[in-house]
């Protein structure tokens, strides 16, 4: 091995570098028994970061627009509380939010498919805490959704 292939697998990471070895890791959602593509799959975190933020901004604009005229007082207090509303109801009851909706995802339960309310606020919470959203397993669910037992898909 040269210079330029050490350099090169380290660059590309740890996966790279195990699998260019011989590992087979499989793809996203495959020990969770979800299809790699298409309806049912998992869903990519790019997808994931729009549907909140267009799930923040329009929490923000309810915030702003019915309750307060201060845009600093809507943002730390108002939005947040609206969207802990919207997602423990709407993801409670029909599994998705406005912004998960127009992104085409939606949260279901491992085990049943649907999610219950409490699985609903369990997920929120921990959400709202910051930290479980930021660590990932292998088939890109958060703690968060690992700990709730659910996982974001693809419609």
């Amino acid at each position: 091995m040269d210079n330029r292939q050490a350099i090169g697998s380290w660059l590309s990471g740890p996966r790279a570098a195990m699998e260019d070895a011989g590992a087979d890791f499989g793809y996203r959602g495959e020990q969770l028994g979800l299809p790699e593509e298409g309806p049912n799959s998992i869903a990519r975190p790019g997808r994931r970061f729009g549907a909140l933020a267009v799930d923040w901004g329009v929490c923000l604009l309810i915030a702003y627009g019915l309750i307060t005229d201060s845009y600093n007082k809507a943002a730390q207090v108002w939005a947040p509380l609206i969207l802990f509303v919207l997602m423990a109801l709407t993801l409670g009851t029909v599994g998705l939010t406005p912004g998960k909706r127009l992104f085409g995802l939606r949260v279901v339960a491992l085990n049943t498919g649907r999610v219950n309310p409490w699985r609903a606020v369990l997920r929120t919470v921990l959400l709202f805490l910051a930290l479980p959203p930021l660590i990932w397993d292998r088939d890109g669910r958060g703690l968060h959704d690992r700990l709730a037992g659910t996982v974001e898909v693809r419609i």
